[in-house]
């Protein structure tokens, strides 16, 4: 059994969600706050909830602002965002800041209790859809422009399968997913993430997710096979 909480002020959206829970997750309880200063009271009062399902478009809350204050005030509660906006920027600055997952409100019903259920077990979840989409260009300011060529030297370091294993990592997938998906163990998967890690100078497999995702990873496995 699970606690839950999602602070979104779209009755509809909670409905939906109440309905995935109760059909998909048995005897799990999701609470609901229509604001951050609402989701506020009632973590202050639930202190054994397991997850909160942010939305990122809260009336007292705009973009990431709420994740941020959430985070600092309450570093023990995961946080996973729910959004209308598929940003793959946006997904990744959520990560970053240390969200638990990103998931579209657009995700169909199996999918989205899939998301939670990984989440809740302890996994990180990333759309895969958006993750695969191409970085966004900007016009780079000199130090963005440095970690860039930084973040590409470290990629350049990555052997042809550090590069597959990589790109499942930045979808979300689990070490055991990656395994099935590559058809190889799960002990070579691990051995591949901690080379990964060390590599790309990475804290964390949400740091190697967040450098992978400033870069275009379909351009250098391409770049190999000629």
């Amino acid at each position: 059994m699970y606690s839950l909480l999602v602070a979104d002020d779209h009755p509809l959206f909670r409905d939906a969600l109440q309905a995935v829970i109760s059909g998909g997750l048995a005897e799990s309880l999701l609470l609901e706050a229509e604001s951050l200063a609402e989701a506020i009271a009632l973590i202050e009062a639930h202190t054994e909830l397991d997850l909160l399902l942010l939305d990122l478009s809260l009336p007292d809350a705009e973009g990431l602002e709420g994740l941020t204050k959430l985070r600092e005030a309450f570093p023990w509660l995961p946080v996973a965002i729910v959004s209308a906006h598929q940003e793959r920027q946006l997904v990744l600055d959520a990560i970053t800041l240390g969200a638990v997952g990103y998931i579209p409100k657009s995700t169909p019903r199996e999918a989205l209790l899939a998301a939670l259920t990984q989440i809740l077990e302890g996994q990180l979840y990333l759309p895969a859809d958006v993750m695969r989409r191409p970085p966004s260009p900007r016009m780079p300011s000199s130090t963005s422009a440095v970690t860039s060529t930084a973040h590409s030297e470290r990629l350049a370091r990555l052997t042809d399968k550090q590069l597959e294993v990589l790109a499942c990592m930045t979808t979300g997938m689990s070490n055991k997913q990656i395994a099935r998906e590559l058809l190889v163990a799960e002990t070579t998967v691990k051995t591949h993430v901690s080379a990964i890690l060390r590599k790309l100078d990475a804290t964390s497999r949400v740091h190697a997710i967040v450098i992978a995702g400033e870069e275009d990873l379909s351009f250098y496995r391409a770049s190999r096979i000629r």
